[in-house]
């Protein structure tokens, strides 16, 4: 074991395995480098303690760093052990963890400092889609370092002590850390989309062992990772009067409430997470209006539209799933676009990128209509065009090319507000309708809000051994 037992870095895996699970792997590594004098410093593992342990019995890889020594700071040795662990995670086909402490890179190893970022950059890279990635940030993490969350699959940063920057916000053109901390946990939780979750170190360290015990350790594990006690027919009460808060109707329809939220303070317009369907894992992305706290008191509210910063925060989730043949629900409440300046800079290739990551999608695919689902947008959102498996509604969605008022009055320019209202009433039957999106084969079925549960368990069932072989080329573009 290593030398620094009682060091922070090896507590915080202490309180992230199972009990005296941890066997650590490398202790008596040091570094190696004797420039600049660093041979009188002491190097104990040289700052990461590395190894491997069992959450809820199940077999993770570990890297740890200690900034207590040489400030936690990257270098050859250090850099070696890091890329040891993802070899060994890559062998085994289990999860890495890597709880980030540290100062930057070694400055008197220099090259050999610069050779080991890059050795894990492409570690990271080769494991990403193979095994999941989950890393922890508890100290610093800036410039090149901060490369290695945005490689990882999610994140967790300590509310109080984590940073994370590329460049610090003292070095920002007509900024100041008084001004505005861009290296604060909040701020890079709701405008970087890299990181999932913040909270205190305990929150954290319960928060990675949740997360792990819901998904497949490796991309050719089974999806089903427990029993489900939970009656498979239960019916969901209030999701009409909620459907447009997602985050309620998922844990509804969930097993035992269960509704893991990612990067939930970045995009609040576009919820993504997991559930629980039958025991099954199942990846789930809405389009969110509304967000009700634990009174039932409104708390934010979005209009109802795709932004780019949430189809560019849906369409990573979906690669993920993806990779990892992990279901795919959506739940469809969008009637446009966002119509912004900032929008027409960034809004159609972020549409692009997640119209791809659904239809390249070879995972079972199920869209639930809740609300309104108008326009190209709604084409967008996992719709039976782009090939979703399995398309239900809600009897009072609405599908069409847009709201039957709009239509009527784009169509009858002239008419007065009579005919207006009539010709509403007949676009609205004719073409607006989920009755008729039915009739053409675009719904599959139509439910009632409170048998959600039963026809989504019954669906992922029946889609459990879906093969679908995607077109035989090097990799899509977006």
């Amino acid at each position: 074991m290593s030398s620094n037992n009682e060091s922070l870095a090896m507590q915080r895996i202490a309180g992230l395995v199972d009990g005296s699970s941890f066997m650590e792997i490398g202790s008596l590594v040091t570094a190696r480098s004797t420039d600049f004098n660093l041979a009188a410093e002491k190097s104990p593992s040289d700052g990461v303690i590395t190894g491997h342990g069992l959450i809820d019995g199940s077999l993770v890889f570990i890297y740890s760093q200690d900034a207590s020594v040489l400030n936690g700071t990257i270098g050859e040795m250090h850099a070696k052990k890091i890329a040891a662990v993802y070899d060994m995670a890559m062998k085994m086909a289990a999860p890495v963890i890597g709880l980030i402490d540290c100062g930057g890179m070694r400055l008197q190893e220099s090259v050999d400092a610069l050779d080991g970022f890059g050795q894990i950059y492409a570690k990271a890279a080769m494991a990403s889609g193979v095994v999941p990635q989950i890393c922890g940030v508890f100290g610093n993490c800036g410039g090149g370092l901060s490369v290695i969350p945005a490689l990882c699959d999610f994140v967790f940063i300590e509310e109080k002590k984590g940073r994370m920057f590329v460049s610090s916000p003292d070095c920002i053109a007509k900024n100041r850390l008084d001004k505005c901390d861009t290296a604060d946990a909040a701020f890079q939780s709701e405008h970087n989309g890299c990181v999932d979750f913040v909270g205190s170190q305990e929150e954290i360290m319960a928060g990675i062992r949740r997360l792990v015990g819901m998904l497949p350790h490796n991309n050719e594990a089974d999806g089903y990772t427990e029993d489900c006690q939970d009656d498979l027919n239960r019916a969901c009460s209030s999701m009409e009067q909620m459907k447009g808060d997602p985050h309620y109707l998922l844990a509804e329809i969930s097993d035992d409430s269960i509704f893991f939220e990612t990067k939930a303070a970045y995009a609040g317009d576009m919820v993504t997470g997991f559930i629980k369907l039958n025991g099954m894992t199942v990846g789930a992305v809405a389009n969110c209006c509304e967000v009700y706290d634990a009174q039932g008191e409104k708390t934010k509210e979005y209009k109802r539209v795709l932004t780019a910063r949430g189809c560019s925060k849906a369409a990573e989730f979906v690669r993920f799933c993806d990779a990892f043949s992990i279901p795919v629900l959506t739940l469809t409440n969008v009637s446009g676009f966002c119509s912004t300046m900032c929008a027409e800079k960034n809004l159609a290739k972020a549409m692009a990128r997640m119209t791809c990551a659904f239809a390249d999608a070879t995972c079972a695919r199920v869209n639930l209509i809740t609300g309104e689902a108008f326009g190209s947008a709604y084409v967008s959102m996992n719709s039976r065009s782009i090939g979703a498996d399995l398309v239900f509604a809600w009897p009072n969605a609405k599908i069409g090319m847009m709201d039957a008022a709009m239509a009527a009055k784009i169509m009858y320019p002239d008419a007065d507000a009579v005919e207006l209202e009539k010709q509403t009433a007949a676009y609205g039957k004719l073409q607006a309708s989920v009755q008729a999106a039915a009739e053409r084969g675009y719904v599959d079925r139509i439910v009632e809000p409170a048998d959600t549960r039963k026809y989504l368990v019954a669906a992922f069932e029946m889609l459990y051994t879906k093969s679908a072989a995607a077109p035989e080329k090097k990799h899509g573009i977006k």
